[in-house]
Formats: structure tokens, C-alpha cells, sequence
């Protein structure tokens, strides 16, 4: 509040020690600390009574109310937090609406060779309330187990011994080539 040293305290002491003299000096000062508490006391009373009333015409709650309003800090992190709790708890293919009639089940038909490659056929699956995103995220995950089930089905007929005739290597007869040691 003040700027006041030791150096001007000492000051201050000298010229009341001069001036009041050695003799009433401790009365001087009991009087000052006696003026300075009733200062105080008065001060703390008509603060009191201000916050009473604040308190009684409602002015306290609004004041709590803008204050809680305008922090920036407990706003931004309530909007943060919900929004990380709508994050997690979103799961797009639990959350989209499931289709009305189930889709059939491809049957388990036997592995026969083909002259060309067999290619899985994603069979995109109907939702009706499913966004472009979500229902792009289900047709990949149907042609992922559509290709998982092709392949299942190969590895079943390579184990029970019906592999392809094409799946084996034959080796084609003609001419061996001659490497650089070989001799004619």
C-alpha cells in the first residue's frame, strides 16, 4: 500500500521520539493500535453488511452464476469432455440401423478349378438410416469376410487333399538352359 522503508520508519521514530518524548511514547502507540483496530473493525463490518446484502437481493447467485459462465477454461474443457464421451461411446456399425429381413447366408458350395481367379463380390448390406460413411465401413467389412470365407474354403480343400490341378507347379519339358560353368 505505502512505499515505506526502514530507513523512513527510522526517520519517523526519531522526530515522534523528539517530539513526544521518551516518557509517553508507550501511551502514544497503545492509542494508535487501538485506532487502527476499531479502522479495521468498522472495515470488516461494513464488508459484512455488503455481502449480507448481496446475499438477500440475489445478486451474490447471479454474480456466481457469470462468473461460472464466463470462464473460459471450465467452458472449453465441459465442451471438451463431452465430446470425448460422445467419441467414445460412437461405434458406426453398432449405432446403424440393422436391416429388416436378414441377408441369406452365401452357401458352402465345393471348390472346383476355374480357368480365371474367382473374386469375392461384396453384397453391400441395405440401411436405411446409415450415413455414406457408415455404410461404406459395412460393405468393406462384408467384402473382407466375403474374401476370408474364399479363402477358408480353399485352405479346406488344400488340407483334405482335393488341391487343384492348377494350384501344383508342373514342370514343362524342353531344353535346360546352360549356366555359365556348365560345359556342352
Amino acid at each position: 500500500m505505502f512505499d515505506i522503508g526502514w530507513m523512513e520508519l527510522m526517520v519517523i521514530g526519531v522526530v515522534a521520539l523528539i517530539v513526544v518524548g521518551p516518557k509517553d511514547m508507550p501511551e502514544m502507540f497503545r492509542q494508535l493500535g487501538r485506532f487502527t483496530a476499531k479502522i479495521r473493525s468498522m472495515g470488516r463490518e461494513f464488508s459484512r453488511a455488503m455481502e449480507q446484502a448481496a446475499k438477500e437481493s440475489g445478486v451474490d447467485e447471479v454474480r456466481r452464476d457469470l462468473k461460472a459462465v464466463t470462464n473460459p477454461v471450465s467452458t472449453g474443457m465441459q465442451s471438451l469432455k463431452s465430446a470425448a464421451d460422445k467419441f467414445e461411446k460412437w461405434d458406426p456399425v453398432k449405432n446403424a440401423a440393422k436391416p429388416s429381413t436378414p441377408a441369406p447366408a452365401p452357401a458352402a458350395a465345393p471348390m472346383t478349378p476355374s480357368p480365371a481367379p474367382a473374386q469375392a463380390v461384396a453384397v453391400p448390406v441395405e440401411t436405411p438410416a446409415a450415413g455414406p460413411a457408415t455404410q461404406a465401413l459395412i460393405d468393406k467389412q462384408a467384402a473382407r469376410k466375403a474374401i476370408m470365407d474364399e479363402m477358408n474354403a480353399k485352405l479346406k480343400a488344400l488340407d483334405a487333399g482335393d488341391a487343384p490341378a492348377a494350384a501344383q507347379p508342373a514342370k514343362a519339358p524342353g531344353r535346360r538352359r546352360k549356366a555359365k560353368g556348365d560345359e556342352a
